[in-house]
């Protein structure tokens, strides 16, 4: 996704937008904080995500 493309969901939506391949920096897996709550991201091989807590 262009920094373009990124700029319009963003007009569209309201909602920031966030490229999966950026959270997970290149690897399958990312650790997401809520609060006190640590959930994963992960890439599967179908290129699918998964968020588990």
């Amino acid at each position: 996704m262009t920094y373009e493309a990124k700029q319009v969901i963003e007009a569209q939506t309201g909602f920031p937008t966030y490229r999966a391949e950026d959270l997970v920096a290149g690897g399958r897996e990312a650790k997401i904080l809520l609060g006190d709550q640590c959930y994963t991201l992960r890439i599967t091989r179908a290129g699918k995500l998964i968020l588990t807590k």
